[in-house]
């Protein structure tokens, strides 16, 4: 006889808690690998995919796409072959965000009748969750109901027994389901003859939000399964009826605000950058310079460096070059407050962020030891975690660990910014866009490739002295190349 074993949302690392649903990779019914990618998912750092340690026949999924699930949160059940032991899976869950422990082995809860199951044993699936805890996003499961994951896995082509089981509480009440009627008071507790079987946690939270009695509903979903139609239905003929008894229409949660207005959560990359940058506001005391360079000379050092051959050398990559030399000269700006202590802590290696624009929105990929690297490694290093990141591949590890950002805003046709500093680093480099401007060069009024640089800094690691020699310092190397040459 098969085992239905569970899979749950692994640890993810680096302090990440929860994880939203994109794309299903498995559909119910189909025969999974061991360390074969079975969904991808959105955390608060990148898009990856994750591996199921199990082989065996999906038999149900949990969650739809789109919905956030916390770490520990049951993904999915395999059932796997008759094993004479608790198998133990690859330990490869998540390459590279830990691995995870095997899954305990889950217990069947034998009942007196075939008729009666008590809540939360209903699918075989063990653990009813407690008060605060749900198989969803932002719902709890109070005493007396049975996780909805429950109901998921017996009407996911869940094991015979387990079936017969629950379509027999579900098939317990005699009495025809009744026509849609004006809500109750409270709908019924699901707890004396068994959880009703519901397609989804969204679906159920849609009937209880809107006073919707389950038990008085037929499903049209396989073996009487209710679906969110079923409960849309009920929604529209009772909207249909409260006019003509003088009530106002009960309208669904997913109706638009008043207005016209849209409301986009704050989740997944885009929840992560509001809290880091409203936390850099709250925390870091930062001040901004800025000054005009002529980039003349850098472009035309550039273009005899790549007419020589090799690699093409990007202008970012140079401009990184001239970042970690100027911090090697000030290495003020290469450190981090840390507040309780009240200490400055200054590093000894740059790891080099860099902001780059995405789909998803802003992220910041991490140079590891920039200020050891060459223009042409720098170069490399900045196309793959570019490339990672608009195909959001990049893992928590290549986001995480800056020690300094070089901000090139100038790709967005603009002159000038003062960037919020991605905490807790101490500084950011700001490049606009390089545009020719009138120039006094050499005494005389000539046309040059002027940029504006900006440095935004923690004013508790420094004063406007080192700010201003740090950003004279890079002035004078992207108007004079050859200053670099003291560093090489």
């Amino acid at each position: 006889m098969a085992q239905v074993l569970e899979f749950k949302l692994p640890d993810l690392g680096e302090g990440l808690t929860e994880a939203e649903i994109v794309r299903w990779l498995v559909q119910v019914g189909d025969v999974v690998a061991v360390d074969q990618p079975v969904v991808e998912v959105e955390t608060a750092k990148a898009m990856v995919e994750v591996p199921c340690p199990y082989g065996g026949v999906v038999t149900a999924r949990f969650g739809e796409e789109g919905a956030e699930l916390p770490v520990g949160a049951p993904l999915l059940t395999v059932a796997v072959g008759e094993p004479t032991a608790e198998p133990e899976g690859s330990g490869n869950v998540l390459v590279g965000y830990g691995t995870q422990a095997p899954a305990a082995r889950r217990r069947r809860v034998r009942t007196a009748t075939a008729g009666t199951a008590t809540a939360g044993t209903a699918a075989g699936h063990g653990q009813g969750a407690g008060p605060g805890q749900g198989a969803g996003p932002g719902q709890g499961i109070g005493p007396g109901q049975s996780a909805d994951n429950g109901q998921a896995a017996v009407h996911g082509n869940a094991p015979t027994g387990a079936r017969a089981r629950v379509t027999a509480t579900a098939a317990a009440p005699a009495s025809p389901p009744a026509p849609p009627q004006a809500p109750a008071p409270a709908p019924a507790p699901e707890s004396a003859d068994g959880p009703v079987p519901v397609i989804s946690p969204l679906v159920r939270r849609l009937a209880r939000d809107n006073g919707v009695d389950l038990r008085q509903l037929a499903g049209s979903g396989p073996d009487g399964l209710i679906l969110r139609a079923d409960v849309e239905d009920v929604l529209r003929a009772r909207a249909a009826q409260a006019p003509a008894a003088g009530e106002t229409a009960v309208s669904t949660p997913v109706a638009a605000p008043a207005g016209g207005a849209v409301r986009v959560p704050l989740k997944g990359v885009r929840g992560a950058v509001a809290d880091k940058l409203s936390r850099s506001r709250r925390e870091i005391p930062d001040a901004t310079c800025w000054v005009d360079a002529d980039a003349s000379e850098l472009l035309r050092a550039r273009a005899a460096v790549n007419a020589a051959g090799g690699p093409k050398i990007s202008l970012l990559a140079l401009l990184a070059r001239i970042s970690t030399a100027a911090l090697a000269r000030f290495p003020e700006l290469n450190s981090f407050v840390d507040a309780d202590a009240r200490e400055v802590v200054r590093l000894d290696r740059v790891h080099l962020g860099f902001a780059a624009q995405t789909e998803r929105g802003l992220v910041v990929p991490v140079v590891r030891d920039a200020h050891a690297r060459d223009a042409e490694s720098l170069t490399a290093e900045f196309a793959r975690l570019t490339e990672a990141a608009r195909a959001g591949r990049l893992t928590p590890g290549e986001l995480t660990g800056g020690t300094f950002t070089l901000n090139n805003y100038g790709v967005f046709g603009v002159d000038g910014s003062t960037p919020i500093i991605n905490h807790p680093e101490a500084a950011m480099l700001g490049v606009g866009r390089i545009v020719a401007k009138p120039w006094v060069h050499e005494g005389e009024l000539a046309v040059r490739q002027v940029v504006q640089l900006s440095l935004t800094f923690d004013h508790r690691v420094c004063d406007g002295g080192t700010a201003g020699g740090f950003l004279r310092y890079v002035a004078d190397c992207v108007e004079q190349p050859a200053v670099l040459l003291r560093t090489l």
